[in-house]
């Protein structure tokens, strides 16, 4: 999921995001309001995608009716 920064604030927190995007974090620039560029990872690593893939699970709704340990147990039934 990208996070929109400000030109003049990407400017002055560089350092910051750079830091960001070493962990996963994507960015997109706008100047007054539009976009007008992305930083992103210059190659996408496992650990950023894992992370952006568990964000988006997050967000889905639970399923009501099942218990968190009847769904664990289902998993382990499938791997044995």
């Amino acid at each position: 999921m990208y996070k929109e920064v400000g030109a003049f604030d990407a400017k002055a927190r560089f350092s910051e995001l750079l830091r960001g995007v070493s962990e996963g974090q994507r960015y997109t620039i706008s100047v007054r309001g539009k976009p007008v560029a992305d930083l992103v990872p210059s190659q996408a690593s496992p650990l950023a995608d894992a992370r952006l893939a568990m964000e988006a699970l997050r967000k889905l709704p639970k399923v009501k009716g099942i218990a968190d340990a009847e769904i664990a147990a289902m998993i382990r039934e499938g791997r044995e």
